[in-house]
């Protein structure tokens, strides 16, 4: 009994310094045979029962090699921080951030999707952009620090915009925001990339040579007039002379920018639409002289032949208006034409004289077609029939100018 009582002492004083020198702190109450084996504290990753996917920090690539007291070096578990820096070095110097899977991954430091970092920071590697070794934009004491620099082009190009001197950027006082002339997909400076939509350099226009246009320096004191540049062809051209006929200047106003000039489309015809009949496309028909501002509006400067030659009616005799819109559109052939009898003669289409009713050809009542300008009311009114209702009235006359004296709306 006292020998038993002594196996118990021992067993108990034995095995109280053994729990409270555990090393890994009063947290961890796992047991210890999940990590280590009777023959010593040795881990054997092959037999090891601990799974630590299942703990905050999955172990993942170059992670599941490393000697768990690399990272957990007092022993205590809960106390090893998971930040990257913790057990990494910061080669960048602070100069990216502190979280290294931003841009590494577990398996290897080197870096693989620098193209997508950039675009996620708003400066896709496009373009030229695309072949430079990082140091050509980041640079610093050491290969590795990549300090923060600005998305604007001219915190890298600020000597290339200074020294460039077709054109001089200073002087001619450019943008600095290269993107504004240059195509960033582009992998040079030409001008083949200029965004020079302010003024299109389309079709005649699409001119590789800037000094054709830019004759200074100072590329900013480009005028955008066409006069600026095509005063000669203005003064030069003939067939019209713009000069002599007041042509504008805007050259715009007429012309596309195709080369050759033509085709021309005034488009500022508006004082004189040119539709139907008059959708001429020689301008010498109705423009006879050199100079185009002498031409007449009036319709009897171009038409003067039609309306003499015309016989049915034969206008001239009949002393029609020389002003032909007062009878006819500009339809070609002079059809269908709107004579406005009632209006200015004697009413034909209306009252007792109506069309239809009265009368159903000119010729009853213009019984000379050379002379419309003579008229007869006798066609259908009867001298004796006429006598007897004007028996009562003095100083009558059996006479068609005295019936329409009297009788100048065809009433009673």
């Amino acid at each position: 009994m006292h020998r038993l009582s002594s196996i118990i002492l021992v067993i108990v004083l034995g095995t109280a310094p053994i729990l409270a020198q555990s090393p890994h702190g009063d947290v961890l109450k796992m047991d210890c045979v999940r990590c280590h084996n009777p023959s010593g504290w040795t881990i054997n990753f092959q037999t090891i029962q601990f799974d630590h996917d299942k703990t905050d920090f999955q172990l993942e690539g170059t992670h599941q090699l490393t000697d768990c007291k690399l990272c957990h070096s007092t022993l205590i578990f809960e106390e090893t921080p998971m930040e990257c820096v913790s057990c990494h070095t910061d080669v960048h110097s602070q100069s990216v951030g502190n979280d290294c899977l931003r841009c590494h991954g577990s398996e290897t430091w080197l870096v693989n999707n620098i193209p997508e970092l950039h675009e996620e920071n708003g400066f896709p590697l496009i373009g030229s952009h695309s072949n430079l070794s990082c140091v050509e934009c980041h640079t610093s004491e050491t290969t590795q620090r990549f300090d923060r620099m600005g998305n604007d082009c001219f915190s890298c190009h600020s000597d290339d915009y200074a020294s460039t001197q077709s054109p001089n950027h200073e002087t001619a006082d450019y943008s600095t925001n290269c993107i504004d002339c240059h195509n960033p997909l582009g992998f040079g400076w030409d001008s083949e990339s200029i965004n020079h939509n302010f003024f299109p350099l389309t079709e005649g226009h699409d001119i590789q040579d800037c000094t054709q246009c830019h004759t200074t320096a100072n590329y900013s004191d480009a005028s955008p007039e066409c006069i600026s540049c095509h005063q000669d062809d203005y003064m030069a051209t003939q067939n019209p002379n713009h000069q002599t006929s007041g042509f504008s200047t805007d050259c715009a106003s007429c012309h596309t920018t195709k080369p050759g000039w033509a085709p021309a489309d005034i488009g500022n015809h508006d004082f004189f639409p040119l539709t139907l009949g008059h959708d001429i496309q020689d301008c010498t028909q109705c423009h006879t002289t050199a100079n185009y501002s002498d031409a007449s509006p009036e319709c009897v400067s171009c038409h003067q032949d039609d309306y003499n030659q015309t016989n049915n009616p034969n206008h001239l005799a009949a002393s029609f208006p020389t002003d032909c819109v007062a009878c006819h559109t500009t339809n070609p052939g002079w059809t269908p034409a709107e004579f406005d009898h009632d209006g200015q003669y004697f009413p034909i289409y209306t009252g007792k004289h109506r069309e239809g009713e009265a009368w159903n050809d000119c010729i009853e009542c213009h019984a000379n077609p050379a002379s419309y300008a003579d008229f007869t009311c006798f066609t259908c009114h009867g001298q004796s029939e006429t006598n007897n209702d004007h028996s009562e009235v003095n100083n009558y006359e059996y006479v068609s100018t005295a019936c329409l004296q009297c009788h100048p709306d065809g009433n009673d």
